[in-house]
């Protein structure tokens, strides 16, 4: 049904346009007391599906990636389609509006999305004000910097954003990848890296204390586009800085092979979708064989089936994330995921 009558349906609008139009139609029906109907239709409810990571106890191994919920006004409704948790963001300490619009493309032929946001968003302490009564949804919180702060005071932009969120969400995610707010995808750079990912640490322990409280789980967002050297750095410095795990991987700036349009191929910002689900993977893999110590691996990028994902889980993540997949795709897909995990080997 989804894709016969109600994909075409939303494809008929402005992308960006017809997401905030289902955000609100979606809170419409929560109000009227149609979750519970939600929840019948599109959880797969099994202790089989549950997995500990990071001491974080996941019902099952499918997450919503962040950009979809920026501001974290549907977390709650959202996990209503069967998701193990939801990632929020990329938040940042000050509002923003993000990048001129039109900013949102769809590549239908190649069932992939460009995007160049720009980290919009509400700001951080809107998102917590939404959080405050948050009871069991898992939620994780990707930080980031405002447009128009340096790249040497980086920092202080990604602590705000910790301090606020840190007694509303369950783990954080670091992101230093997106290809859409300038010069930010040079923190990945090693030195700058280390330095900031130790001041977070620093921090995490530090409010553990004042608020006698377990520290945060802290992962880190990378980009498909590093080379195999830069891949071998991120690793060194995960394991240096003893973070918790990887996101790998945002969008990619890569236009290789693809259907679409020329003129839509050419549109500036990050592409997801299908088109990014082998590079996504083999980063997975690279990880995992050169990793000289085990830390979590979130698998994000082109998962548009049951057999995606359970590619991914293969190659080594040990939970996933969709965002494209949803939108092509619909809720159905975490259904089918998470059933077809309960017949597959990956969970025994």
């Amino acid at each position: 049904m989804y894709k016969s009558f109600i994909r075409p349906l939303l494809f008929a609008f402005d992308a960006e346009q017809i997401h905030h139009i289902s955000f609100k139609l979606i809170k419409i029906a929560g109000k009227l007391g149609l979750s519970s109907l939600f929840r019948s239709m599109f959880t797969v409810a099994d202790p089989v599906l549950e997995k500990e990571v990071c001491g974080l106890r996941f019902k099952n191994p499918v997450g919503l990636a962040a950009g979809f919920d920026k501001d974290a006004r549907l977390y709650k409704e959202l996990s209503d389609f069967g998701f193990g948790f939801i990632e929020i963001g990329t938040l940042t300490p000050i509002a923003q509006a993000g990048n001129p619009k039109k900013r949102l493309f769809r590549l239908r032929p190649d069932e992939a999305i460009i995007n160049r946001m720009g980290f919009n968003n509400g700001g951080v302490y809107e998102a917590v004000e939404r959080l405050k009564d948050n009871k069991n949804v898992l939620v994780g919180g990707n930080i980031g910097k405002n447009k128009h702060t340096p790249n040497q005071m980086a920092a202080k932009d990604y602590l705000i954003c910790f301090d606020a969120l840190f007694q509303h969400v369950d783990y954080f995610v670091v992101n230093v990848s997106s290809p859409n707010t300038p010069g930010l995808r040079e923190l990945q750079d090693k030195e700058p890296l280390l330095q900031l990912l130790r001041e977070i640490k620093h921090e995490n322990s530090k409010l553990a204390g004042e608020y006698n409280s377990k520290e945060r789980p802290i992962l880190l967002k990378i980009a498909p586009d590093l080379n195999e050297d830069q891949l071998l750095d991120i690793i060194s410095i995960i394991e240096m800085s003893e973070l918790d795990g990887i996101i790998a991987t945002n969008t990619t700036i890569s236009r290789t092979e693809l259907k679409s349009d020329c003129m839509l191929v050419e549109e500036k910002g990050g592409l997801s979708g299908k088109p990014l689900r082998e590079r996504s993977t083999e980063v997975i893999r690279f990880i995992v064989q050169n990793r000289k110590k085990k830390f979590a691996i979130i698998g994000v990028g082109g998962i548009h089936s049951p057999e995606d994902a359970i590619e991914k889980l293969e190659a080594g993540a040990d939970l996933i994330q969709i965002w494209t997949g949803f939108v092509y795709e619909g809720p159905g897909l975490v259904k089918r995921i998470n059933k077809s995990l309960l017949q597959s080997k990956q969970l025994r």
